[in-house]
């Protein structure tokens, strides 16, 4: 599993990651680490725009966000 851990950035920085984390690593689940509402918002958009599932749940730091890519 691929972790990307974008805590600590603003917008569009936790997007372009994740996007390039889905690019390079295509058919394998993703957790994406962020901080904040809006970034939990914008990478849950931009991963159901590319038919990923996205499953978030609440940490202490704010967000863990589980990304499974579209059967094959």
């Amino acid at each position: 599993m691929i972790e990307v851990d974008v805590r600590g950035f603003s917008c569009p920085i936790p997007v372009v990651r994740t996007k390039k984390a889905i690019e390079e690593n295509p058919g394998q689940e993703i957790t994406v680490l962020v901080e904040t509402a809006v970034s939990r918002e914008n990478v849950t958009r931009l991963a159901e725009s590319k038919a990923y599932r996205v499953a978030c749940e609440e940490a202490e730091d704010g967000f863990r966000l589980s990304l499974t890519p579209p059967a094959r």
